[in-house]
C-alpha cells in the first residue's frame, strides 16, 4: 500500500500522459490563457484520471508541506463525528499539526471536491471516513504522496492506513444477542443505505447472523436526512402500526433508537418485556433517558486518537512505512432494553 506514496505526481506526468506541453497544462489547471476547448478537456480528464492536484503553495514556501491535517467526514450533525474529532484534536494538540475539517454530506461528488481543494494545499496527512470512494477520489489519494488514514470501517481494502471496527461483525454480534434473549419477530429501522456504507454492512452482518438461526427481518422502515429523535418516533409509530406483532426493533443508530424508545414509553409499551430495542454508536448524552437504550460502542474517540497518532508519527518521521491497520472491537451494551433474561 505504501508504494502509492513514494512520489507525488507533477505537471510533467500530466503533460506526458496527455501529450500537451507543461506550460499548456499549467494554463488549463490555473484556468488562465487561451487554450482550445478540446485541449482543456483532454488535460482535465487526464489530470482527473491520474489523480493530479495542483500545488497551491508551490513557490510560496520552502517546504512542500503545511502543518495541516485534512479531516474529511460525512456530517457534523451526526453526533458520531464530533467525538471522532475530539480524539483527533487530543493527539494533534501536542504537535504542530492542525486539523482542518471538510464535510461531504455522504455524497461522493462532494468528497471529490473537498479532497481536491484540501490536497491542493499539500497537507501533512489526510484522515477521512469510510473505505468507499469514487475513482477520482481514489486516484487523488493514491497520487498524493502523503499519509492517508481511512477511519470508522475495516471491512474492505484501504488506500493506506485504516482504523476502525468491522461493521459486519457489529451487526452479527447484535443479532446473536437479540436471538439469545428470545426475540423472534424483528424489525429494522434506519437510514437509506446506498450512501451509508457502514450502516449497510451492519445490516448485512445482522441479517446473515439471523439467517443462521432460521430468523429474518420481518419489517423495515427507512428514512433520509439527519439522525434525529423525531425521526425515530415517527418511524417507530409507522412500523408498529403496520406490524403490531413485532417484538424487537433494531435501529441503525442511537438517535432514532432513542426517539423510538421515548415513543414506546409514552404509549405504555413494556420495554423490553413486550418490545425490545437496540441502536448503534453508544452516544454518551443519551444516558439521561428514562431507560438506557441497548447499543454498541464503536470506540469513536479511540479511532480519532489512533488515526491522528499515525499521521503525527509519520509527519515527524518516527514511522516511515504506511499500511497500518488498527481494528477495534465494538462493545455491546445491554442497557435496559435488550436483556430479558439473566445471562
Amino acid at each position: 500500500m505504501s508504494e502509492n506514496h513514494k512520489r507525488q505526481l507533477t505537471l510533467r506526468d500530466v503533460s506526458d500522459e496527455s501529450g500537451v506541453s507543461e506550460m499548456t497544462v499549467s494554463r488549463v489547471l490555473r484556468n488562465r490563457g487561451d487554450v482550445s476547448e478540446a485541449t482543456r478537456t483532454k488535460v482535465l480528464e487526464t489530470a482527473k484520471r491520474l489523480g493530479y492536484v495542483p500545488n497551491k503553495i508551490a513557490g510560496a514556501l520552502a517546504s512542500s508541506r503545511v502543518n495541516l491535517v485534512a479531516v474529511i467526514i460525512p456530517s457534523l450533525s451526526n453526533m458520531v463525528f464530533p467525538e471522532v474529532m475530539t480524539g483527533i484534536a487530543e493527539v494533534l494538540d501536542d504537535t504542530e499539526l492542525q486539523p482542518v475539517v471538510g464535510v461531504t454530506n455522504y455524497h461522493p461528488e462532494r468528497e471529490e471536491d473537498v479532497l481536491y481543494e484540501m490536497l491542493s494545499w499539500r497537507p501533512s496527512g489526510v484522515i477521512l471516513a469510510g473505505l468507499e470512494h469514487s475513482d477520482a477520489s481514489l486516484a487523488m489519494l493514491r497520487a498524493s504522496g502523503i499519509p492517508v488514514v481511512e477511519i470508522m470501517d475495516v471491512d474492505g481494502e484501504a488506500v493506506d492506513a485504516v482504523v476502525g471496527i468491522s461493521h459486519r461483525r457489529a451487526g452479527r454480534e447484535m443479532a446473536k444477542a437479540i436471538v439469545k434473549q428470545g426475540f423472534e419477530k424483528i424489525g429494522f429501522l434506519g437510514t437509506k443505505m446506498p450512501l451509508d456504507f457502514r450502516a449497510r454492512k451492519r445490516f448485512e452482518g445482522f441479517t446473515e447472523a439471523l439467517a443462521k438461526t432460521g430468523l429474518e427481518v420481518v419489517a423495515q422502515e427507512f428514512y433520509e436526512g439527519g439522525s434525529a429523535l423525531v425521526k425515530g418516533r415517527e418511524m417507530t409509530e409507522v412500523i408498529l402500526e403496520r406490524n403490531p406483532d413485532l417484538d424487537f426493533l433494531y435501529y441503525s443508530n442511537d438517535m432514532i433508537g432513542a426517539g423510538g424508545l421515548l415513543y414506546a414509553l409514552e404509549k405504555g409499551i413494556a420495554v423490553p418485556g413486550r418490545l425490545g430495542m437496540a441502536g448503534f454508536n453508544g452516544v454518551e448524552f443519551l444516558r439521561g433517558l428514562p431507560k438506557q437504550l441497548a447499543t454498541m460502542d464503536a470506540g469513536r474517540i479511540e479511532i480519532g486518537r489512533a488515526a491522528a497518532q499515525i499521521i503525527a508519527d509519520r509527519a515527524a518521521g518516527r514511522v516511515t512505512t504506511g499500511g497500518q491497520r488498527i481494528e477495534l472491537i465494538p462493545k455491546l451494551q445491554y442497557g435496559d432494553t435488550l436483556r430479558r433474561y439473566k445471562p
